[in-house]
């Protein structure tokens, strides 16, 4: 018994010590979801103003600086950079050029992956916050101390409702962002054969 209660102390030590922790990640959450809102909201004004080319006008699309102004900025930094390889001799390795498309495209994956992190992460320290609290709350009851039973329950219940908010708008986000992901790579691997295409014909 007493080795059981030694394991108990133990857990329920380490359970408390991991509320301050938990608030604190719920907070920078909070404050990362501030930043991601104004990068959202800025890349959707980025694409608004734009009119997307379609799949007919690809073939007869001239590569110019004023031609990429129809494409998102993650499409126009790769196409800055594609062009830069093929200026840098007559011979390119195709297979380079591929290195380059896959390096890009993970590289906006990542920024979709963080937010599918955080739709995962958010409502799960929300619980974390929810339960910790009710573990000292319901020892305080056995020890009639109504005050710090009430303290536990507006943490358990306000931590709740932030991670899951949290967990909402990293979703929308996420959601949003993957279809602009998918099509932006649509759009890199279309370019990537167009400018091929018109080495081969020029060389």
């Amino acid at each position: 018994m007493h080795f059981g209660a030694m394991l108990k102390t133990f857990i329920f030590v380490i359970s408390n010590s991991l509320l301050y922790p938990v608030l604190f990640f719920l907070v920078a959450l909070c404050l990362l979801m501030v930043l991601f809102s104004g990068m959202f909201f800025a890349e959707w004004l980025d694409r608004a103003r734009i009119k997307r080319v379609s799949a007919e006008e690809f073939q007869s699309l001239k590569l110019s600086e004023e031609a990429m102004q129809r494409f998102p900025y993650y499409v126009r930094r790769y196409f800055r950079r594609l062009l830069a390889l093929f200026r840098q001799g007559e011979k390119l390795d195709p297979l380079h050029v591929e290195n380059v498309l896959q390096e890009e495209n993970l590289n906006l994956l990542k920024t979709v992956d963080r937010l599918k992190i955080i739709v995962r992460v958010g409502p799960s320290l929300g619980l974390m916050g929810t339960l910790i609290p009710m573990g000292t709350g319901l020892a305080a009851i056995g020890q009639g101390d109504m005050t710090r039973l009430s303290g536990d329950l507006v943490i358990a219940f306000t931590t709740t409702v932030v991670g899951l908010a949290i967990g909402i708008v990293a979703f929308i986000f996420y959601t949003v962002k993957r279809r602009w992901a998918q099509e932006d790579i649509k759009d890199m691997e279309m370019l990537t054969e167009l400018l091929l295409e018109k080495r081969g014909e020029s060389s």
